[in-house]
Formats: structure tokens, C-alpha cells, sequence
């Protein structure tokens, strides 16, 4: 099983990447598993049509421990096993917690054992890297940790807090660093600035994702671009850096 993290600011357009790397893995026969670790629960929203799915934490709060395994792990688009942890009730909680107390779910009810997936994504807000939002990087959940950004500033300034807090764990055997992932907004020079940014934290550039129409047109349509518009110069970006995560995370 290979587990992967996948970290960036919010509205970098994460969900939508991790979401088609899920379709592309599947597309190959693999079984992947794709967790959802913002308290939007909106992560696996592509692959359900534009429907949200119920949360953990929902689950929790209304079944307590009557609230089964099969309810919390919706098979989505391309057979992509879709978990969402979900957030406390807006001014009555910490979403860090709201985390931890999802993945104690998953892991009292054995999901990993039970489901077996061939590769696990957690979809995780990297504008603050502390509490729950840190759990991926800890207790052998995640192996690999992949950034997403742009050449945006403030973008690169959470990348590098990301890079900062993997650092900081490296010592621990916890997940480590595998890569940058470019989502590409148009920034002047803008593979340059990120292929030194990964230079200064010591990694590699796992992709490059051009700016595309289809993504927007997939959006609407609230679908991902492998399953919108499967035979299209984007839907075969997201499938070569499919490749090029899952050659990274063998090498590491």
C-alpha cells in the first residue's frame, strides 16, 4: 500500500489534481482510496457528481459508535473509495481534533485492512500545518508527502511551511518529502521560480500541470477531466504525473 499526502493552500487546486491522479491510478487497475481532511468536505465532490458525501464526523455525531464502515467509505467515479472526515459544527470545535477523531474512526473499524487499497491520498488544507491537519505526516499514515502550488507568493510561502514541518519530523521516520507538484497560473517565469524553490528544499519537481480550459469546463460539469473528457491533452497530464508520484514514492 502506498500512502500519499498531498498538501497545498487552500483554492491551489488541490482536490481537482488529487482527484484526477485517483482516476488515472484507477484507470491502471489499481484501488485507490481518497481521504478528504478539510472540514469543507468537498474533496471527493468530483467524483460524485457535485454531490457531497456524509462525513465521518457526521456519522460519529448521529450514530456515535453504531456508525458502520460502510457508511463512512463511499465508492465514487472510477471506483475510487471515497472518505471524507468532515469538521465539527462551526463555532463548536477545533477541525485539527475533528481529524484525529476521523482517522480513530477509520482505524477502529480497520478500514485499510478491510478495503486493501493499492493507494491511499490524503486531501490536506496546507495553510496551517499543526494539530489534526499534521496527522498524515505522523503514526505511519502517510509515507509520502507531496506539496501543490503555484508561483504565487503566498503559495510558495505555504509550500515551505510544509517543507518545514516534513523537516521537522524527519527524524521520527515519518513521512517524508517527495515532491512539488507546479499547478500553473500564468506567473511571469513561473517553472523557474518553482524549480529553485524545490532546489532550496531539497526536492524535485514530480510535475508540471498546464494551465487548461478543460479544467474549468470539467469543473462545471462537476466532474474530473479523466472521466469529462477522457481522450483530451489534459486528462494525459494528470496521467503522466500519476506516474511520475507513483515513480517517486518506489524511489523513496
Amino acid at each position: 500500500m502506498v500512502k500519499i499526502a498531498v498538501y497545498g493552500k487552500g483554492g491551489i487546486g488541490k482536490s481537482t489534481t488529487i482527484s484526477n491522479l485517483s482516476m488515472a491510478l484507477a484507470e491502471k487497475g489499481l484501488k485507490v482510496m481518497q481521504i478528504g481532511c478539510d472540514p469543507k468536505a468537498d474533496s471527493t465532490i468530483k467524483l460524485h457528481d457535485g454531490k457531497r458525501i456524509t462525513t465521518v464526523l457526521e456519522l460519529l455525531r448521529t450514530k456515535g459508535a453504531n456508525a458502520s464502515l460502510d457508511e463512512m467509505v463511499v465508492t465514487g467515479s472510477g471506483g475510487v473509495l471515497c472518505v471524507e472526515a468532515g469538521g465539527p459544527t462551526p463555532g463548536m470545535g477545533c477541525a485539527g481534533r475533528g481529524i484525529i477523531a476521523a482517522f480513530d474512526a477509520l482505524e477502529e473499524r480497520d478500514a485499510f485492512e478491510i478495503y486493501k487499497p493499492d493507494v491511499v491520498f490524503y486531501d490536506v488544507l496546507g495553510d496551517v500545518v499543526c494539530g489534526g491537519f499534521a496527522m498524515p505526516l505522523r503514526n505511519g499514515y502517510a509515507d509520502h508527502v507531496f506539496v501543490i502550488t503555484s508561483g504565487e507568493n503566498m503559495a510558495i510561502y505555504a509550500a515551505a511551511n510544509i517543507a518545514m514541518a516534513v523537516k521537522n519530523f524527519s527524524d521520527r521516520n515519518y513521512a517524508r518529502l517527495s515532491g512539488v507538484i507546479l499547478n500553473k497560473r500564468g506567473i511571469e517565469n513561473e517553472e523557474q521560480k518553482i524549480r529553485d524553490f524545490t532546489a532550496e528544499i531539497d526536492s524535485v519537481v514530480a510535475g508540471v500541470l498546464p494551465f487548461s480550459p478543460e479544467v474549468q469546463k470539467a469543473d462545471q460539469m462537476n466532474k474530473t477531466v479523466i472521466e469529462a473528457f477522457p481522450d483530451s491533452p489534459m486528462a494525459d497530464e494528470y496521467r503522466k504525473l500519476a506516474d511520475s508520484v507513483l515513480n517517486l514514492c518506489k524511489e523513496g
